[in-house]
């Protein structure tokens, strides 16, 4: 439509065509107005979504961090824990495997110094079969077996058992043996009986440990065979070894470290 061409048209119909024309052209610049203030609101919608997600990542981070901080300083406690826990079991262990070392080597150092004693007692016993070997002093260490024996018996009569091999001396040394009493304890001595069936076991074999062997001396019992007083050479010995039992240890065992 040509405007300066109005010729044509009416004043109502002009007015009403330029208000129509005013109005279009409004129209279009309202509509692109609105779709600025629609791209700004976006771009400002997409602005804070995005701050809001940075912040969201960021809070999510150090949660993240701080979780994983404690969970990280837990299984440390835990570890530590567990270590400790076997570290005091190992160190019990080592201590209960010390203890059982200490005396698995105490038992043995015991077994060790108990062996050197029997080796001195057997020595000693070894020694003793050679005292019967010298008539006359073994006839007077009969002599005196036999005053001690009725001593200590205190029977008015009394059985005599010896070795076999021993039957001579023995029966030569009652007399002297009775003698011997009433001069000591000024009293009269007990009638002594030499058992001639029952013997004591005979000596050893030369370099044999027979313990059914006798080094020789004396048993003397009552003539109903309840009381028994033995003074063989052997008890002898072991009297004498538990009487000086401690003095043998301490110069056997004294020097160790």
């Amino acid at each position: 439509i040509n405007l300066h061409d109005v010729s044509c048209f009416n004043t109502a119909a002009l007015h009403n065509l330029l208000y129509l024309y005013f109005g279009i052209l409004c129209t279009k610049m309202n509509e692109m107005e609105v779709e600025r203030q629609i791209e700004n609101m976006c771009r400002f919608i997409r602005q804070e979504a995005e701050e809001k997600a940075n912040e969201i990542q960021v809070s999510a981070e150090e949660e993240f961090n701080l979780e994983k901080l404690q969970l990280l300083e837990q299984e440390k406690s835990k570890i530590r824990r567990e270590y400790e826990r076997r570290e005091a079991q190992a160190e019990v262990k080592k201590k209960i495997e010390y203890s059982k070392q200490l005396n698995e080597q105490r038992i043995k150092v015991l077994v060790a110094r108990e062996n050197a004693i029997q080796e001195v007692l057997m020595e000693a016993k070894l020694k003793l079969r050679d005292v019967s070997k010298n008539p006359a002093n073994y006839k007077r260490l009969l002599t005196d077996f036999l005053v001690q024996a009725a001593r200590k018996l205190k029977e008015k009569t009394a059985v005599v058992r010896c070795r076999q091999v021993d039957l001579i001396l023995v029966k030569e040394s009652l007399e002297p043996a009775r003698k011997q009493y009433a001069g000591l304890f000024h009293e009269e001595a007990p009638v002594l009986t030499v058992d001639q069936v029952n013997f004591l076991p005979p000596p050893a074999q030369t370099g044999k440990d027979d313990e059914m062997s006798s080094c020789g001396g004396i048993v003397m019992m009552s003539t109903d065979g309840r009381i028994v007083v033995k003074n063989t050479l052997e008890d002898r010995l072991k009297i004498t070894y538990e009487a000086n039992l401690p003095v043998i240890r301490a110069r056997l065992f004294d020097n160790e470290a």
